[in-house]
């Protein structure tokens, strides 16, 4: 048996674990057992992940529960809409449902979210685990609770806070993930170590190469590093009050890009993130709150994982830069009508700042077209 690391989300009476090793998804009736036994089960995933994993899934599933049934829904961020939702709820509901089914979620970040929504609006609330098969949702959207769906004026601005029963992070899921999806992925790994971990950024200097070329050490280590910090971040600050706002660092600036760009596939979200975390210390330098060689380390390393540092790098954004600040003003952590953003005073230290000039956005918005 493949040893299977165990971190565990300490919310009290909604405590779960996240398991990470190999060969997990062939065995969550021991992984997740407890979780499943003798329950309708509905795995959610998507017409990509399907073909791979599902099978040995369902298998795993049915050694331990009442019946199992699958629904998949098409791979993509436009999946994450009400459409789609809500067509999802009418397909659950008629397999005769009750509030002891459990829903499992295969696949990446857009189906975590999808899924938990649905859980999460299911008969006014049903369990769901995570079973995350890309590096994104693995390391990121998979671990807290955030689900929900996009709206046409942003990105993630209707959901809820719903907490999965258990993640099970399967390695073995990230042989099959293309290139582009791994590197995407990636930003996000970038990302715990310049919010708040210089010494995770400085292993990731050295090691970040490995992790892409999909070494299994230097994964796991990036992997349960990644879980660890969002796990202590959420059990801090579980909605979001104060400290969880650090995990979006780059992301006011991300949720505009892949929104102008329709999410139609030409910008996925963790290439976004990279341009956006690198603009974040750009705009931090300009205010004076940032040494610039940070910012320059930090871009260097998210360059040198293959993602673009610069929007003049991304032809698919042809918005013009006030229809992007326009975009960030909707953002879900404005408050009182003043945009927030997360910036760094350093690798490793970063903060939530209400008081952005937005002249001076908007130069480096400019400048990095």
């Amino acid at each position: 048996m493949t040893d299977s690391p165990i971190l565990t989300v300490g919310l009290d009476d909604r405590a779960y674990n996240i398991t990470v090793g190999r060969g997990l998804i062939a065995r969550i009736d021991e992984v997740a057992g407890a979780q499943l036994a003798d329950r309708h089960v509905v795995i959610i995933t998507d017409d990509a992940v399907a073909p791979h994993h599902l099978a040995p899934l369902t298998a795993a599933c049915a050694r331990t529960c009442r019946r199992v049934d699958s629904l998949p829904v098409a791979s993509g961020e436009a999946s994450k809409s009400m459409a789609v939702l809500a067509g999802l709820l009418e397909d659950i509901l008629a397999l005769g449902v009750d509030r002891d089914v459990v829903l499992v979620a295969l696949g990446g970040g857009v189906i975590g979210d999808l899924a938990g929504f649905a859980a999460a609006s299911l008969l006014r609330g049903v369990d769901f685990i995570q079973v995350p098969t890309t590096l994104l949702a693995q390391v990121d959207s998979s671990v807290g609770g955030k689900t929900g769906v996009n709206a046409a004026v942003g990105k993630n601005l209707i959901g809820a806070f719903h907490q999965p029963r258990a993640v099970v992070i399967d390695i073995d899921t990230l042989a099959t993930l293309p290139d582009r999806e791994l590197h995407a992925g990636y930003a996000e790994v970038i990302k715990y170590g310049l919010l708040g971990d210089a010494a995770f950024f400085e292993w990731l200097e050295a090691h970040g190469a490995d992790v892409l070329r999909r070494d299994e050490a230097a994964l796991r280590h990036a992997i349960i590093t990644s879980c660890t910090a969002k796990a202590r971040i959420v059990e801090a600050d579980e909605r979001e009050a104060g400290q969880r706002a650090l995990l979006n660092l780059g992301h006011t600036f991300a949720h505009a890009f892949e929104s102008v760009c329709g999410y139609d596939g030409r910008l996925l979200h963790g290439e976004a993130v990279g341009v956006g975390m690198v603009l974040a210390y750009r705009l931090a330098g300009e205010m004076g709150l940032c040494p610039g060689q940070d910012g320059g380390r930090a871009a260097a390393h998210i360059a040198a994982s293959g993602l673009s540092t610069r929007l003049a790098e991304i032809p698919a954004i042809t918005a013009t830069t006030s229809a992007l600040v326009n975009i960030m003003r909707r953002d879900k952590k404005v408050r009182h009508g003043r945009m927030r953003f997360v910036l760094p005073r350093a690798i490793g230290d970063s903060f939530v700042c209400d008081e952005v000039p937005e002249a001076l956005l908007t130069q480096v918005l400019e400048a990095s077209r």
